[in-house]
């Protein structure tokens, strides 16, 4: 074999050895980044307050790819987010102390050490709402009754063990139990294969809208005494306003828990920070999305959770002078 390379051959060297010095000075092409929105049943709040969120994130980020996905809500986003599979999700801020900790009971069999927290948002109300015909007034007279407390495992589900078990229940107390979401909970109440619903939810949640205008309904007082006997923090005293549903006459005292806005380490500071900005920036979006959106308020963002914020959102935190 002839070893003399010729001017031709010399020339196709010299090129390619130029092309391939070339191309180690590209720089490298960054993987597209995705944002999916973690959220809850179609029938509550968390999805259409995510939805909203997620058209003002793809504006934040128009190089981004901005999904939205409907979930069994607190418990599932937590562990989602811990195992990478989404950016940001709502939860309840008892479920995520449990997750923070690793409360096996609650579904977090160890802490879930990724999560960082991102915004305390609007309250929601623990809301017991009853069929007139079944009879039920009071928290006493769910004993023997049939009732839908939520998707197996999600917030709403811990509530109600919690406000249950104060209230001197427990779910062997009833004749049937369901654990269903907040629609289906209540199409068979509508159907009289049910007594009574509880849902953890902001106010004016569609469900029960769509409940209240369909059948008759009570809305269940849940007496302070039993929330100072659940001992969680977490839990406080709040008044559903009279009228918020068709039939309620009469503001109805109940429990109220704060939502959180939760996402992971491994997403990247300046998507979170934008994030952050875009959802402060636009309240009135997300108040047109949904009524609950009235209950966020940037002052109260960065309390009520020990779970370390992301540092995106921190950085958005100390421009507006909320943290040091």
């Amino acid at each position: 074999m002839n070893s003399i390379s010729t001017p031709i051959q010399r020339r196709s060297l010299v090129l390619g050895a130029l092309g391939s010095a070339a191309m180690s000075f590209v720089p490298s092409v960054h993987a597209a980044q995705f944002v999916n929105v973690l959220t809850g049943g179609q029938s509550g709040v968390y999805y259409p307050m995510g939805v909203a969120m997620s058209q003002l994130f793809g504006k934040a980020l128009p190089d981004a790819k901005v999904t939205v996905q409907s979930t069994k809500a607190s418990a599932e986003n937590l562990n989602l987010l811990q195992a990478g599979r989404g950016e940001l999700a709502f939860t309840l801020a008892d479920a995520l102390s449990n997750a923070w900790k690793g409360n096996a009971e609650a579904g977090f069999a160890k802490p879930l050490d990724k999560l960082r927290a991102v915004a305390g948002i609007y309250a929601n109300y623990i809301q017991i709402v009853a069929s007139e015909e079944s009879g039920i007034k009071t928290m006493a007279d769910l004993k023997g009754k049939r009732i839908s407390v939520g998707a197996p495992k999600s917030g709403t589900e811990l509530n109600a063990r919690a406000v249950l078990k104060a209230a001197g229940l427990s779910y062997d107390d009833f004749a049937k139990v369901e654990y269903l979401p907040f629609g289906q909970s209540v199409e068979l109440m509508k159907n009289r294969q049910l007594d009574v619903t509880l849902q953890s939810a902001g106010l004016g949640v569609a469900s029960l809208r769509d409940l209240a205008a369909s059948v008759k309904i009570v809305v269940v007082p849940i007496p302070a005494d039993i929330v100072a006997k659940i001992g969680d923090a977490a839990y406080g005293v709040a008044t559903i306003p009279a009228n918020t549903y068709t039939g309620q006459t009469v503001d109805t005292p109940t429990i109220a828990i704060k939502n959180f806005l939760v996402s992971h380490a491994g997403v990247p500071d300046d998507v979170v920070y934008a994030m952050t900005k875009a959802i402060f920036d636009n309240l009135d979006t997300l108040v047109a999305a949904h009524s609950a959106a009235k209950g966020i308020h940037r002052e109260s963002a960065v309390s009520g959770t020990s779970v370390t914020f992301h540092p995106g959102a921190a950085k958005y935190y100390r421009e507006v002078g909320l943290m040091k």
